[in-house]
């Protein structure tokens, strides 16, 4: 990428080979250009809508095709209700397309340039640069577009803080960054050219479906005559990309969610604590079945519950030398039993995910049956298998060995069998891990069995056809492999690595390698914010850093307190030194008996907001909204949100719809400043979940106390709902499974209400979540809220999910109070026969009372153990489909 052979084609006419007026004869509206004149390269430039928001655009030659295996395919026209309107002037060499609130205009008198308005918009919120916009570049091409200054980018799936883009250069590609910074390396572990232009007035996503390696300079480069601009850069091939319009983030990610795929649904457990540990799975003395099974029963000992634990690739190392890693082999030293092991494992309720990566050293036992069966990538100059330095054994440590070709039979299959024999001794879940692609040649050979080839096309080079597309596919064979090995089962695979394709087979990733330091903790932040526009919504980190020294108690309980609300909670880390390079230390959450209360307290309340968070992680399947947001997310009209401060999304962000996140990111601090937004203008504030509970305003800042041994900031929004559940693993399924055997049912179910305080009646805003039902009383104002369940571990297809809805309705003489489930099926909670649990908040008074009248009065339950007052009430049924 470094090299430069930029040429921009220009003097475009219409293609009349589709028709006179290069109109293309398909449903949708769509353009296509050629050159005048000498077009030896057959160079072609096409814009099509397929959606009212939604529109695609190529830029092609012979020597430049489409990505050969896009990450997302075309999908076919439908514009709804909305009719299409096209005007064409073929004197001024421009076309008018325009569906319902949005316009796009392709002017082509010189290079095409695109431009996107909605309604009433005199400038545009997309437009190509002029006399620039589409280049070849060499082997590959690259796209100009105009860069607004001072506005916000987000995504490109993962990127070095701050969450804000603007202003920087990025490689899109994937690397193993083992102990990188994170506000400065660069790339990371994600391949995903999704940019999002975020602004009040609108925002655009531009979206690359090419696996090949590139470059985003998104307004990083100035010239005096090109002004500010930005561009993304692509390394082979011709560009095939998606220009997504929405008056709100939210609709650009849920736009690009129907064109990839919503993200896949996690099974309920990954809601829980999830434990490793390098050093486990390493010791011979004890044996590494045994260390694993005592940290089970310590979690238990220390009354800190677990619900999966990552085994890392110790499990795979040789018992002779040169005791290297060999996926998909066990070491029968270490675990003389697998299957005994996972059954023992399962006893205590821990599910198992396997370390697997796609490579194979060249002392593996099957390398060479492996090599001469062509399941490696081919290295043209040696007419034979590609052979690189891989990880090995210790920290920084390699071998010689080879990545296998999933596009080959005979690698796909062998990872595909190897997977079955994991799950066939027990292992509950795949984590393909080191499985980036960085090789480092981009003329190395794929075999080109297991996907579609475009007809005509010959060339086999994984520069063209894209490192990132084998972590596609391995994702593929890791999820296929495990729903045949047990398909009444939801799948689930953990993936480090990731493209915008890669996510239709695994459901959650993390930030990788990160190194203990209080600045890695606060950046993380902002790495899954940016995770979350591009899809990765099941995401989170190694808490307390993977690499590194061990974290001081205060930095762990910190850690910890920030990760409980986050959409993953895992301590998994490899702690290497210079003594000691190969089995490292690990870091267990009861390791500092000062802080052991903290740190247990925290993890209890995870568990207690697990129906919270696994309902968000529902709603992220359906719907494509991230647990973890931006504070701007859906608060677009608050100016503030719109400031640097609060573009650096590394101090504070939203969990779900009811809860304000913030940390604390320095030791020896004892307080944070947040901002609280407000959508309205006013808003009716927020309530401290720690003490003093206080009643804080929205549209402010507000300095926080946060001692260490209490709490970081978690700030509820007035007229909101956290439904709650048991501070241990429970199952959602009434029948026993003997491989689980004695699991905790889930048969309680608590909501957390935050009323607005006394002293703010009678001064009620306006806004569009309240409202006064028929027959409520008189100076009641009304909050709804809803959230959804189902069983936690069946097929995503097969789950039948209920929502269900509370309503309540605030004065100053009480709180009136209407649960309501709807089923969609035969799913019907557990704890559904005993009712809800109304939660007040500390400080709170008012009586709950019944909606429906005097017959059906809640039970006053006294007070719990943080001296909340507690009241039962009743739960209306309703059958969804009895209503349609």
């Amino acid at each position: 990428m470094f090299q430069q052979y930029e040429r921009v084609t220009k003097h475009y006419v219409l293609d009349v080979t589709h028709n006179e007026t290069g109109l293309e004869k398909t449903s949708a509206p769509a353009i296509n250009l050629v050159p005048r004149g000498n077009n030896d390269e057959n160079c072609r430039f096409s814009f099509e809508a397929l959606r009212p928001n939604v529109f695609r655009t190529t830029f092609t030659t012979s020597q430049h095709p489409l990505p050969p295996h896009p990450s997302a395919k075309r999908p076919e026209p439908a514009f709804g209700s909305v009719k299409p309107e096209i005007s064409l002037d073929t004197d001024s060499s421009s076309q008018i397309i325009k569906l319902g609130h949005v316009k796009a205009v392709v002017n082509w008198s010189n290079s095409p340039v695109v431009s996107l308005f909605f309604d009433n918009q005199l400038k545009p919120i997309h437009r190509d640069l002029d006399f620039r916009s589409y280049a070849l570049d060499g082997s590959g091409v690259a796209h100009y577009t105009a860069y607004k200054t001072n506005s916000l980018h987000v995504g490109l799936g993962e990127k070095a803080a701050p969450m804000d883009l603007s202003g920087r250069g990025f490689s899109i590609t994937a690397s193993d960054t083992f102990g990188y910074d994170a506000y400065r390396t660069d790339p990371l572990y994600k391949h995903i050219p999704l940019l999002i232009n975020v602004t009040p007035e609108g925002c655009v996503g531009i979206f690359s479906t090419s696996h090949s390696r590139g470059i985003w300079a998104v307004g990083s480069e100035i010239d005096g005559m090109w002004g500010h601009f930005k561009v993304y850069r692509q390394a082979h091939g011709g560009l095939e990309e998606y220009l997504i319009v929405g008056k709100t983030v939210a609709d650009v990610v849920r736009s690009y969610a129907e064109l990839v795929g919503f993200p896949l649904l996690v099974p309920r457990y990954m809601m829980g604590y999830v434990g490793g540990g390098m050093k486990y799975s390493m010791e011979d003395s004890p044996r590494a079945c045994d260390s694993i099974l005592n940290f089970i029963r310590n979690c238990e000992v220390h009354g800190m519950p677990c619900s999966a634990f990552q085994m890392s690739s110790g499990y795979t190392v040789g018992e002779t030398e040169p005791k290297t890693r060999n996926v998909f082999t066990w070491n029968r030293h270490r675990f003389p039993d697998p299957r005994e092991f996972t059954r023992e494992c399962h006893k205590h309720g821990v599910r198992l995910l396997a370390n697997v990566k796609p490579y194979v050293l060249a002392n593996h036992p099957a390398y060479s049956d492996l090599s001469r069966s062509g399941a490696f990538l081919k290295d043209p100059n040696t007419k034979g298998t590609a052979v690189a330095r891989l990880w090995s054994a210790g920290g920084g440590e390699s071998g010689e060995g080879s990545h296998l070709d999933f596009t080959s039979n005979a690698g796909y299959k062998w990872w595909y069998d190897g997977v079955k024999a994991l799950k066939e001794v027990g292992i509950d879940a795949m984590w393909n891990d080191n499985n980036e692609y960085n090789t480092p040649s981009d003329d190395w050979q794929c075999a080109l069995e297991t996907i579609d080839v475009p007809p005509g096309e010959t060339r086999k080079h994984i520069g063209l056809w894209g490192r990132a597309l084998h972590t596609e596919l391995v994702g593929k064979s890791s999820h296929d492999a495990t729903v045949e090995a047990e398909p009444e089962v939801r799948p689930f695979v953990l993936t480090r690595s990731a493209t915008a394709g890669t996510m239709r087979y695994c459901a959650s990733s993390w930030s990788g390698d990160n190194v203990t330091s209080w600045e890695g903790m606060k950046g993380a932040n902002a790495l899954a914010l940016n995770a979350g526009f591009s899809l990765l919504q099941c995401y989170g980190h190694d808490i307390g850093g993977f690499e590194g020294p061990q974290p001081t108690p205060e930095l762990l309980v910190r850690w910890i307190q920030l990760g409980i609300h986050s959409p993953r909670f895992a301590i998994n880390c490899y702690k290497t030194n210079n003594n000691d390079n190969l089995i490292g230390e690990v870091i267990e959450p009861w390791q500092y008996p000062s802080v052991e209360p903290v740190v247990r307290e925290a993890i209890k309340r995870r568990y207690e907001l697990v129906p919270y968070t696994y309902s968000l992680m529902l709603k992220s399947h359906r719907e494509a909204i991230p647990s973890q947001r931006w504070t701007g997310w859906g608060y677009e009209s608050d100016p503030t949100v719109w400031t640097k401060e609060l573009f650096k999304g590394d101090t504070q962000y939203w969990f779900g719809d009811s809860l304000l996140v913030a940390g604390v990111y320095e030791p020896g601090v004892s307080s944070a400043r947040v901002y609280l937004p407000d959508k309205s203008g006013n808003d009716q504030g927020f309530l401290n979940l720690s003490a003093p509970y206080q009643f804080l305003e929205a549209g402010k800042w507000h300095e926080i106390s946060s001692t260490w041994h209490s709490s970081i900031p978690v700030l509820a929004r007035i007229g909101s709902a956290v439904p709650t559940g048991k501070t241990k693993p429970t199952t959602c399924v009434a029948e026993d499974d003997a491989e689980f055997p004695g699991m905790e049912k889930d048969d309680y179910r608590g909501v957390e209400i935050f009323p607005p305080p006394v002293a703010q009646f009678p001064h009620w805003p306006d806004g569009d979540e309240h409202s006064t039902p028929v027959g409520g009383h008189a100076g009641t104002e009304w909050f709804h809220n809803t959230w959804l369940e189902d069983d936690g571990i069946g097929p995503a297809e097969k789950a039948d999910t209920c929502k269900i809805s509370i309503a309540y309705g605030v004065s100053d003489g009480g709180i009136l109070v209407k649960v309501e489930l709807e089923k969609e099926g035969q799913f019907e909670p557990l704890w559904l026969k005993n009712g809800v649990t109304v939660v007040l908040p500390v400080g709170e008074e008012r009586a709950v009372e019944s909606k429906d009248g005097k017959d059906k009065t809640p039970q006053d339950l006294g007070r719990d153990q943080r001296g909340r007052r507690i009241w039962k009430v009743g739960v209306e049924v309703r059958d969804s489909k009895d209503e349609k």
